[in-house]
């Protein structure tokens, strides 16, 4: 029926909807005993790879395979792969448990094991309440109850941490890399990437359908320099020491720190010592995930920085694309206006406000209105 490997390969995977292309020609592989991080913004393809993976899409060209096998031949294919791509298919008013004993009848496993997912989600004492009154945070946890089931060997999810709050988040990050030490395989999609530095061994950058980069975390970090931040008391001596010593990776801060690349903090630390510069601060600063991310996911929705009401720049390098031809600006509302209305009376430049009437006295000072009347309620 298939390798029993739990491996999962993507070969040249390709789909198109109509004039556009959603995925182009993506290709990578996820091993066992590792959690791979599938990355890329808003519309780069990862929920229609998911889902072309998982039998729901068909591809334009190209296959993906789990076990060897593509999804539709695995025969019980819950007993092979859990998947979770949207925690919204509950009945609302069906309790956890029984939502949970109807996929287990469904994949032929007793009911007991609801009961033992549940618990292993962290939902053993919400079993009977009604899956509608859920949060989000716990519609998720149920629905990787669901996928866990039938003790599938892949897990494949799809932003499993949206609406974890920070307890919920750590909790799964051990859960998974728990999951895949037993010799598992996880593949999971996120726009998380704080979450996800610390949670995946592989990652899969995807942008506009394509692979922009597919290896170990490591690796992808080992490609960019860290620096040093030092707050030196005469930043234009440290400067030209550092450039003496052939060190010309040198940027200054706004907050007036300088900042040195392809350097460890020790080596500007003895640069200043010798110069006779006083250091008040310095930190290393390794290059994360997230800048890592943006370098190479840039463009594809960026927009140059406008002021409020200009039009960004079109052309190439700019990340903004022209709308396609026969293109209409959408609706806008306009500020309702009842017929017949006038808007309310402004005063106009001169205008003197008549005397006050005879015998009127301002009030003394410090006067508040109210005081010196007992009004409702006012003692007696």
């Amino acid at each position: 029926m298939h390798d029993g490997s739990g491996r999962i390969v993507v070969q040249n995977l390709t789909k198109q909807f109509g004039p556009v292309a959603a995925v182009q020609n993506l290709s990578f592989t996820v091993e066992p005993g590792s959690v791979t991080g599938f990355l890329g913004p808003n519309g780069a393809g990862k929920t229609t790879t998911l889902r072309m993976l998982l039998g729901l899409v068909t591809p334009t060209a190209g296959i993906g395979l789990i076990n060897g096998r593509p999804f539709h031949e695995l025969g019980n294919p819950a007993r092979v792969v859990g998947a979770v791509l949207e925690a919204q298919g509950f009945h609302p008013k069906r309790s956890a448990r029984n939502h949970l004993r109807v996929y287990a009848a469904a994949i032929g496993v007793p009911d007991v094991r609801a009961d033992q997912v549940l618990q292993l989600v962290g939902l053993g004492a919400a079993g009977d309440r009604r899956a509608g009154a859920f949060s989000l945070g716990m519609k998720q946890r149920l629905a990787l109850a669901t996928a866990l089931l039938g003790d599938p060997q892949v897990l494949v999810l799809d932003e499993p941490a949206n609406g974890l709050d920070p307890e919920g988040i750590a909790w799964l990050r051990s859960f998974l890399q728990s999951y895949a030490r037993s010799g598992r395989t996880v593949l999971i999609s996120s726009h998380l990437l704080a979450e996800v530095e610390q949670t995946v061994d592989q990652v899969v950058i995807v942008s506009r359908g394509q692979t922009m980069y597919y290896g170990p975390l490591d690796n992808l970090r080992d490609q960019q320099q860290g620096r040093v931040l030092v707050q030196p008391s005469d930043p234009a001596a440290l400067v030209a020491a550092l450039r003496e010593e052939g060190i010309t990776a040198i940027e200054p801060l706004p907050d007036g720190r300088i900042a040195v690349a392809g350097v460890e903090a020790k080596q500007v630390a003895d640069t200043a010592l010798k110069a006779g510069v006083s250091i008040y601060g310095i930190q290393e600063e390794k290059a994360d995930l997230e800048r890592l991310f943006f370098q190479l996911t840039n463009g594809q929705y960026a927009a140059a920085p406008t002021q409020y009401g200009g039009q960004p720049p079109v052309g190439p390098g700019t990340g903004y694309h022209a709308p396609p031809p026969g293109y209409q600006q959408p609706y806008q509302q306009q500020p309702y206006q009842q017929p017949g209305y006038q808007q309310p009376y402004q005063q106009q430049p001169g205008y003197q406000p008549p005397p006050p009437p005879p015998g009127y006295q301002d009030p003394p000072s410090g006067y508040q209105p109210g005081q010196g009347q007992s009004g409702l309620g006012g003692g007696a």
